[in-house]
């Protein structure tokens, strides 16, 4: 029964993320383009959504600080803390391809379900580059496949 509340809510809590991600626009990728084109046509709208994103999840996170388990009883994951190579390397990575495509993971998954073809090939492609991540970082750490 909790393991049905929890997905009733993660699936209701995905509704409600992917609807402000319509009305806020940034499942459009030429909005997300602009706003990251600051020596163009700039549009600093989405800077208000991000830094009420920020606000949002800065409490969340602070209110779960000391604790082990949510509400429901889900275990948090753990959260490195601190800079490292794989940290910036990935950040840098996700950040060219943000500004390249105009699209991140949540939009992107947005736009497959409005049936953006685009979307789709970029799903397929970043599905097949964590995939391919996982296997090397697996031989670089020396952990069996």
């Amino acid at each position: 029964m909790k393991k049905t509340v929890a997905n009733a809510i993660s699936l209701i809590s995905g509704l409600i993320f992917g609807l402000g991600l319509i009305v806020s626009d940034m499942a459009n990728p030429l909005t997300v383009q602009n706003f990251l084109d600051v020596t163009g046509d700039w549009n600093a709208a989405l800077l208000f959504v991000m830094l009420g994103a920020l606000i949002v999840a800065s409490i969340g996170f602070w209110l779960t600080k000391h604790k082990k388990h949510s509400l429901l009883g889900q275990d948090f994951p753990s959260i490195k803390q601190g800079l490292d190579k794989r940290l910036i390397i990935g950040s840098l990575i996700f950040g060219m391809g943000w500004g390249i495509a105009g699209i991140c993971p949540a939009p992107a998954l947005v736009l497959v379900g409005m049936g953006v073809w685009q979307a789709m090939v970029f799903f397929a492609v970043m599905f097949v580059a964590m995939f391919l991540t996982t296997k090397i970082d697996n031989v670089l750490t020396n952990k069996a496949f």
